[in-house]
């Protein structure tokens, strides 16, 4: 076989060919990564091209350039893909034929390159493998670029800083380059990337390599990009991927699993269940659903809350792990910076060099309204879940320190309203989930002056009021519980007489501080059936709303009605759709037995799910659906983000009319409603006290069945109510 040496001295013109970068590119979509607080965002040729991607650890990109060439070209895209238990990234490229000066071919278009990667541990793992189709042995010129540029997560957003720390020079070595960087905060950021094979030429950002690869076979390099130097191999890739592996295995098998007679809709629940899965992570206080990649790969109060909520019924041990979170950094202070005051829950917290220097308040911020409530609301769920009367108990001070908060919030302005209005201009503009400082408006679309009350928060805030009562009533506290469930009334009362639009038969979408309505009509109310405080004959007119052409776009129901006047189905949060939105719409509709509805609802996220490659994204546009056409993607949108593949479990929950009563120890299933196109459901290992069951819903005819394996007949109480 020839050498390398011999194969340079046949054919001088392959050795380092100039780059070039001018091919076409075929159109490509990211793909992330993630293992604990280190992810990685690349496009589908496993490339990062240092604009919004990136490998990040700690909130710190790390990794800000890192592009592969082959004979001095761009390969050409085959495929791209990840694994399904979301571990594995692989792109499927080709190199271009080179032509040398004389018109000759001096590299054929016949090398198929494998490139495979993960996340384990703070260190990205890849392996690229060029295999050789041709009669005769290939030299290939291969060559990496890289950079790291250690921006801050919030630079990386478009956040500009007056100065930043010092950036050392690339130390460069036989098979490794070390870039380094001293932050502000006197912490010392560094990332090795090394190459199991010694580079032609070694440069400060990038490395060029001569591969023989002989005819008919296969040659395979390895790399490693880490915060420290190691030597990467084929065994270390091998071992860890297949700890990666069983990590993610032991994290999927949490709780109980759901098994369908449809093939695809297997396929979009394992890839949804996968989703959760890799944004879980393991804290010191338990499993956390971090809210999305690459933007809010971190705890948030809210989304950690909702994710939690959306798979209660299913995994239970993630409710308490957000709770044990959310509860250890509650606030004990008041600090404007932070937007925090005695008993507020957590909005976010970050790690970067940023917030270290508090050069923005999210290092802990306590920004977001909404999340105190939802947390206490949360803590009832789980409770009613499970039956976990311990666990309550060691909450208890907190909630108690929750509600407290809730209360007196509600003192200031007479009504009982929880409202907002940020403390300092680094803060949040607006603090509901719709946080853009455009989302909340009055009808002629002016910016409403605060404080403000939101409409969905206040459904939260009855909700938190009514769990505390029962938990309250439960712990035999009765005067506790009489005030509490009466301060839920009289928020139901005052929500009702000051939300409601008796011209629209709708509820206004917030509250300003002068007492005027947001008179618009937007997705937010839909949170308001979600907890049950509008009467029947209300909730009716607001289900029918949601589902009209105007709120719901045969995709799902947009956040603003598209006869408003700033409704944009290409925004942010005026007249897009996420996913977890519609979601708990679906469930509200369910708790007001609208669930022929949930059905419908179900189907059209099913099937945008399909035409997203079974992801549901954070966000997507608000176009009306027509035949034959697919939904617009939002140009930015996270993909994964915890709630929107959450989303799948809440609204198959809201089908299945399915509940558990932790207490009683029994499952309470009412109405039961399968998918379109689903003859059957079984949950396997279903907790309920101490005791797992495997419960089965099946089609008879126009009938939904359900019932228990038979080894766990007489266990556990099935209550069914058709």
């Amino acid at each position: 076989m020839t050498t390398e040496v011999e194969a340079r001295k046949l054919d001088p013109a392959v050795a380092l060919p100039a780059l070039d970068e001018s091919a076409p590119r075929e159109p490509h979509r990211q793909f992330a990564l993630k293992h604990e607080d280190c992810f990685i965002v690349a496009d589908s040729y496993g490339d990062i091209r240092g604009t919004g991607d990136g490998l990040f650890r700690d909130d710190t990109r790390v990794l800000s350039r890192f592009r592969l060439f082959v004979g001095g070209r761009m390969p050409s895209l085959l495929g791209a893909s990840l694994s399904q238990d979301n571990i594995l990234f692989t792109a499927n490229l080709t190199n271009l034929a080179t032509i040398g000066p004389n018109g000759s071919e001096t590299l054929p278009g016949v090398v198929h390159i494998d490139r495979t990667r993960f996340i384990w541990q703070d260190r990205m793992f890849e392996r690229v493998i060029f295999t050789n189709y041709s009669a005769r042995d290939v030299l290939l010129p291969v060559r990496f670029d890289f950079d790291a540029d250690f921006r801050d997560m919030f630079e990386v957003r478009g956040t500009t800083r007056s100065r930043r720390g010092r950036a050392h020079e690339a130390r460069v070595g036989e098979s490794r380059v070390t870039f380094r960087y001293e932050g502000l905060d006197n912490v010392e950021r560094q990332s090795v990337i090394a190459f199991s094979m010694t580079p032609h030429q070694m440069h400060p950002n990038h490395a060029e390599f001569l591969i023989l690869v002989g005819m008919r076979d296969s040659r395979a390099l390895h790399l490693e990009v880490g915060p420290s130097e190691e030597i990467p191999s084929s065994d270390r890739f091998r071992a860890a991927a297949a700890r990666a592996r069983f990590a993610m295995r032991s994290k999927r098998r949490q709780g109980a699993t759901v098994f369908s007679s449809g093939r695809v809709f297997n396929d979009w629940l394992t890839r949804t269940r996968a989703d959760i899965a890799l944004l879980t992570t393991d804290l010191e206080t338990g499993p956390y659903p971090y809210a999305g990649i690459p933007w809010f790969s971190t705890a948030f109060g809210r989304d950690g809350v909702i994710s939690a909520l959306q798979m209660l019924w299913l995994n239970p041990d993630l409710a308490r792990g957000v709770l044990a979170f959310l509860a250890r950094y509650q606030s004990t202070e008041t600090s404007i910076f932070d937007d925090a005051e005695p008993g507020k829950i957590m909005h976010e917290t970050r790690k970067g060099e940023m917030a270290v220097l508090r050069e923005l308040p999210f290092g802990r911020y306590y920004g977001g309204v909404d999340t105190t409530p939802l947390y206490v609301y949360l803590a009832w769920s789980y409770a009613d879940r499970t039956g976990d009367d311990e666990f309550v108990d060691r909450m208890w001070d907190s909630l108690c320190a929750a509600i407290a908060w809730m209360e007196e919030v509600g003192a200031r302005n007479g009504e009982g309203f929880v409202t907002y209005s940020r403390a300092a201009d680094t803060g949040l503009f607006n603090q509901g989930w719709k946080d853009s400082a455009d989302a909340i408006f009055h009808s002629d679309g002016t910016i409403p002056r605060g404080p403000i009350a939101l409409v969905e928060v206040q459904g939260y805030v009855f909700a938190a009021y009514q769990g505390m009562a029962a938990l309250a009533a439960k712990r035999g506290d009765v005067a506790k519980a009489a005030h509490w469930s009466g301060m839920a009334e009289r928020i139901r009362n005052a929500v009702e007489t000051q939300f409601w639009m008796p011209d629209r038969n709708f509820y206004a979408l917030a509250i300003d501080g002068e007492g005027k309505q947001c008179a618009v009509r937007a997705s937010n109310p839909g949170h308001l059936l979600y907890v049950g405080l509008p009467s029947a004959e209300r909730a009716q007119s607001v289900a029918e709303q949601l589902l009209s052409a105007h709120l719901h776009s045969g995709w799902g129901v947009r956040t603003l009605a598209d006869d408003e006047l700033p409704f944009n189905p290409m925004s942010y949060h005026n007249g897009s759709i996420w996913p977890h939105d519609t979601a708990i719409c679906a469930a509200g509709l369910a708790r007001y037995q609208e669930r022929t509805s949930v059905v419908k609802l179900m189907s059209s996220m099913f099937e945008a799910a399909v035409r997203f490659d079974m992801r549901l994204p954070e966000l997507f546009c608000g176009f009306t659906r027509a035949i034959g056409d697919a939904p617009v993607a939002y140009p930015v949108a996270c993909l994964p983000q915890a709630w929107s593949a959450g989303s799948a479990f809440m609204m198959l929950q809201a089908c299945l009319g399915i509940r558990i009563d932790g207490w009683k120890g029994e499952i309470n299933v009412e109405r039961p409603r399968l998918p379109i196109g689903i003859d059957n459901i079984v949950l396997r290992h279903l907790a309920v006290g101490d005791v797992k069951v495997d419960l089965t819903f099946q089609r008879v005819g126009d009938r939904i069945v359900c019932y228990l394996d038979e080894r766990h007949e007489g266990l556990v109480p099935l209550v069914v109510r058709s």
